[in-house]
């Protein structure tokens, strides 16, 4: 597990999510801890939580505040 500190980034907060397999974040501000089973966020509206198998952080902006997560998605929180 390991932190990431991001600037806020512009742009109202959204999430968008792909056949349970791919997800777009955006109003990120900090990303707690991630795995392959869980990865924790912190919005601009606050925490989430993504659990599921094999999740990979693919796309990471810090100046956008935008995260992409791929993988198989069980719950978000």
């Amino acid at each position: 597990m390991g932190g990431m500190k991001m600037q806020e980034g512009s742009g109202a907060h959204s999430f968008t999510l792909k056949d349970r397999a791919h997800a777009e974040i955006t109003g990120v501000t900090d990303v707690d801890c991630f795995n392959d089973q869980a990865v924790v966020l912190i919005t601009q509206l606050g925490a989430m939580t993504i659990t599921g198998s094999n999740l990979n952080i693919s796309h990471l902006s810090q100046q956008e505040g935008k995260l992409i997560v791929d993988g198989e998605f069980d719950s978000i929180e």
